[in-house]
């Protein structure tokens, strides 16, 4: 009995101090231009904690959309401040969480066989015959392409290029429209032409920032992850992100520092 009664003790001293699993998982929403950033910082994240991030990623309306029906995500890295704003007025995120992590910025995109000169024509490349089809993000819940229709309009060329407009899902899948060549010029996020795999296969120009609105993107801790006890992981992911390993991989993706990008 005494050694049943130890085993017993045992058992339940070891169901006390060890953490349950899934306190360590973190399930994150994110804008599609953090795709080769994000990827990167939750490596890092991931070797020095321990904790497990579940990424999912899209366009930021899409999300705000789904967060508000009940997804179960912890923490929303969103392209747009506002579909952060909206949420702490709905009560689904964690009081006093919210921040903007960067601020995004757009380029012109073309592969490295195009005849389209970008950067001796600038917005002007939209409006050559070579400029069948331009890819540009759905404007409808994509902040990234709500940029794209900014900057052609400011420049003057919306009205001659809206016919040639090829829609993506989200500026990720707008970038694989352009480097597929199922688009011939693309308005993508600086962050996506930085990546290696766009880097070496194509020619960017980017966009003047006074060209569109700022791009605050708001990052926030959702009401969920308490209900599913991922709080303190989720919070620590967020502070880690605002953090200085954090902000250098943002930085080194060509965002631009939430105190340094702002425009007066």
């Amino acid at each position: 009995m005494t050694v049943v009664r130890n085993v017993i003790l045992a058992a339940i001293l070891l169901l006390i101090v060890t953490p349950k699993v899934f306190a360590g998982e973190i399930l994150v929403a994110a804008a599609a231009d953090l795709n080769a950033a994000a990827k990167e910082f939750i490596a890092d994240f991931e070797r020095r904690t321990g904790h497990t991030v579940k990424l999912s990623l899209g366009s930021s309306g899409n999300f705000h959309a789904q967060i508000r029906n009940g997804a179960p995500f912890d923490v929303f890295l969103s392209a747009d401040l506002n579909y952060v704003r909206d949420l702490e007025k709905a009560n689904l995120t964690e009081p006093g969480s919210s921040f903007v992590y960067a601020i995004g910025r757009i380029v012109l995109w073309v592969p490295r066989n195009s005849t389209l000169d970008v950067r001796g024509l600038g917005m002007k490349a939209l409006l050559q015959p070579q400029a069948r089809r331009i890819a540009i993000a759905n404007p409808d819940h994509a902040p990234y392409g709500r940029a794209a229709v900014s900057a052609m309009e400011k420049a003057g060329v919306y009205a001659a290029a809206k016919n040639k407009l090829v829609l993506g899902e989200n500026i990720s899948q707008t970038a694989q429209f352009v480097q597929s060549g199922s688009a011939d010029i693309g308005i993508i996020a600086l962050s996506l032409a930085l990546a290696d795999s766009m880097r070496s296969a194509g020619i960017y120009w980017e966009i003047p920032l006074d060209s569109y609105p700022p791009m605050e993107q708001g990052a926030v801790l959702l009401a969920q992850a308490r209900r599913a006890g991922h709080l303190a992981a989720a919070r620590e992911f967020l502070d880690a992100l605002r953090g200085t390993t954090g902000q250098t991989i943002l930085q080194r993706y060509g965002f631009s520092l939430p105190e340094t990008g702002v425009r007066d």
